[in-house]
């Protein structure tokens, strides 16, 4: 690693995801939980219980916990904060361990039926990105699924996730996205907007109805300057599904 990351990443949570929350590390475990149980466990269908999944960038396993307790139990984290693996542990999170990404896709030949990594493409350089994805091809199964979520620069004001933590090196667009994907030889790409919720009844319903008005608004936007809003997703994040031939 440069020498900027290993001072960032190895004390990530207390500088950056836990601070960033401004909540205690257990709350944000559980919010984190709930919202990968409603934003990824949709898009997994009818996939095998026994199915052996790896998350990459698992950072406090938090995901892993939404799998477990949607009763996938063949699954393996791995990040290379050790902050955040003593975290997960911490969380009674079994299954991650402290490593290299790479290293762990490269060891791993047609092992898994899902690679997930939510919020880990930002911190890559495009060459980087582009080793890790063909990294992540070769260590699926035939049919397997790569599921990744990444900071989305069509959205409004995609400077507070883009530009929030200094990690973050590469930004990606639904069509950047889908390139990149089918070029390290995935097919099936799907750019999908990311899950937004807001706790409380009330304060749902208001934050739909702006919502509405602001895509609105942006469609308009796109019209008017002669581009069509077909395949752009506004959300602030992205998520990317792509399946192994």
């Amino acid at each position: 690693m440069t020498a900027y990351r290993q001072i960032l990443y190895n004390n990530y949570h207390s500088t950056q995801s836990g601070r960033a929350s401004g909540t205690d590390r257990t709350a944000l475990f559980l919010r984190e939980r709930l919202q990968f149980s409603r934003e990824v466990m949709p898009l997994l269908g009818n996939l095998n219980p026994q199915a052996k999944i790896l998350d990459i960038g698992c950072g406090s396993g938090s995901l892993l916990a939404a799998l477990n307790e949607a009763g996938y139990l063949e699954t393996i984290g791995v990040d290379v904060s050790p902050e955040q693996v003593a975290l997960a542990h911490e969380m009674g999170v079994a299954g991650v361990k402290q490593g290299d990404v790479l290293s762990v896709l490269q060891c791993s030949k047609a092992s898994f039926d899902v690679i997930t990594g939510m919020d880990i493409v930002e911190h890559f350089t495009k060459d980087e990105l582009m080793v890790i994805l063909q990294a992540a091809h070769d260590a699926l199964k035939p049919g397997g699924i790569l599921l990744l979520r990444t900071p989305n620069m069509d959205a409004p004001i995609a400077s507070v996730f883009a530009y929030g933590d200094f990690t973050h090196e590469l930004l990606l667009n639904a069509s950047g996205a889908q390139q990149v994907m089918l070029a390290t030889g995935f097919h099936k790409v799907e750019t999908l907007p990311s899950l937004m919720r807001t706790e409380g009844w009330l304060k749902e319903q208001i934050r739909r109805v702006c919502w509405a008005l602001i895509s609105f608004r942006l469609r308009l936007v796109l019209f008017a300057t002669a581009r069509s809003s077909r395949n752009i997703v506004f959300t602030p994040n992205l998520i990317i599904k792509a399946v192994k031939a």
